[in-house]
């Protein structure tokens, strides 16, 4: 079982740049702002996810790979090796989540990472699959408000139709976790709907885009995922104070961690940087072999 992650750096000065000159739309901080925890994901796979293979690391640029990564135990993926050339450059985490299956080596069994989700308690491989099967917990929806909510009513859209399912007035959501995937099944939908997700792909996020749950959806609606919730714990910076925050780091009682950023001050995020980082420490003291 392998694991895939995306990850942006938005202090980059050539990400920056590439940027500027695709768009004038604000930079919107929340979404491409680097804390500096992307460390303690890869400590958290090696210390709690001792069963995985490759690590798969998702980046516009070299100039994206962290400096400290070793690349003997980290596979680099540049957006331009699974991306076609005409939707580039892409800023957008939803449309280069409907090209990861197309990595060159990717196992048939792969865990799909956001860069803020952490594992912080010991897992197995029975946890993310069952009998062959993703299990993943999924809920129903009846009101899509808000552009992400839009997105996940488009992918269950989607994989509905090429499911031959007849279209319901809810929606189901995936949980909001490192997502497990069957590649044979994610390449199964792009050969069927291929040019209707692709339809999709806009540079910068937009209501009508699908999202990664396309395929999670598909894989529900065909029998080759079941619904059941992995254990993670979600904290947004808007409302979870660091303390809280890093104290469930400390001494965890789910497997994950997902912490969400959101807009604020520098004197706040200084304060959120310091406090969680202390606490990734305290759980993950030693380097694990993804780090120089």
């Amino acid at each position: 079982m392998d694991v895939v992650i995306t990850y942006v750096d938005g202090s980059d000065p050539f990400w920056q740049a590439e940027y500027s000159k695709a768009t004038s739309t604000p930079v919107q901080t929340k979404r491409y702002r680097d804390w500096g925890f992307f460390r303690y994901l890869l400590r958290g796979v090696e210390t709690h996810l001792p069963f995985v293979g490759n690590v798969f690391l998702v980046v516009a640029s070299e100039s994206q790979v962290p400096s400290w990564i070793d690349r003997r135990n980290v596979r680099v993926v540049l957006h331009k090796d699974i991306i076609p050339a005409r939707f580039l450059p892409v800023f957008n985490s939803t449309a280069i989540e409907c090209f990861l299956h197309r990595i060159d080596g990717l196992s048939e069994q792969y865990l799909y990472f956001n860069d803020d989700m952490y594992p912080l308690r010991d897992c197995i491989p029975e946890d993310f699959y069952d009998r062959g099967r993703a299990a993943i917990g999924f809920s129903r929806h009846i009101f899509a408000t808000g552009l992400y909510k839009k997105q996940v009513r488009s992918s269950d859209r989607l994989a509905s139709q090429v499911a031959g399912r007849r279209l319901r007035p809810f929606f189901v959501r995936p949980q909001h976790i490192c997502s497990p995937m069957l590649k044979s099944v994610c390449e199964e939908l792009a050969e069927k709907a291929g040019d209707r997700m692709e339809a999709t792909v806009t540079m910068l996020r937009e209501e009508h885009n699908v999202n990664q749950y396309v395929f999670l959806d598909y894989m529900l609606f065909t029998g080759r995922a079941v619904s059941r919730r992995i254990s993670r714990k979600h904290f947004s910076m808007k409302v979870a104070s660091p303390g809280r925050i890093a104290d469930f780091i400390v001494t965890p009682d789910a497997s994950f961690a997902c912490i969400n950023d959101v807009e604020m001050d520098g004197a706040r995020q200084k304060l959120f940087k310091e406090t969680i980082t202390e606490a990734f420490e305290s759980h993950f003291p030693q380097k694990s072999k993804f780090e120089i």
